[in-house]
């Protein structure tokens, strides 16, 4: 079966990713991403979580990735936080939240 098509919703992950001063992170970010592509929504904790709302959280050692699916097996990245604890800050769930119903 073919894989799933990764897009962005404008260019948050990636310049999340260009930011990303350690080798690890971007490696591991790099990574998730490349995962999802061929998982998609065969993915499952610990490495995704959903979050309700067709929100979905891909969690690495170092970052998390939020993303959507939409169809025609397109996933659709809408952003990316260094992982400094374990729950999500309340300020990033509501901004991830807009920007997925921005897409939807």
């Amino acid at each position: 079966m073919a894989g799933w098509l990764i897009e962005e919703h404008r260019t948050r992950v990636r310049d999340f990713i260009r930011a990303l001063k350690d080798d690890r992170a971007f490696k591991e970010a790099r990574a998730l991403i490349d995962l999802l592509a061929v998982r998609g929504n065969q993915l499952s904790p610990p490495r995704s979580k959903p979050l309700g709302g067709g929100l979905f959280e891909m969690r690495g050692r170092q970052v998390r990735i939020f993303y959507t699916f939409l169809p025609g097996r397109r996933i659709v990245l809408l952003d990316a936080m260094v992982k400094k604890r374990d729950d999500i800050p309340p300020e990033v769930i509501a901004r991830v939240r807009r920007l997925n119903n921005q897409v939807r």
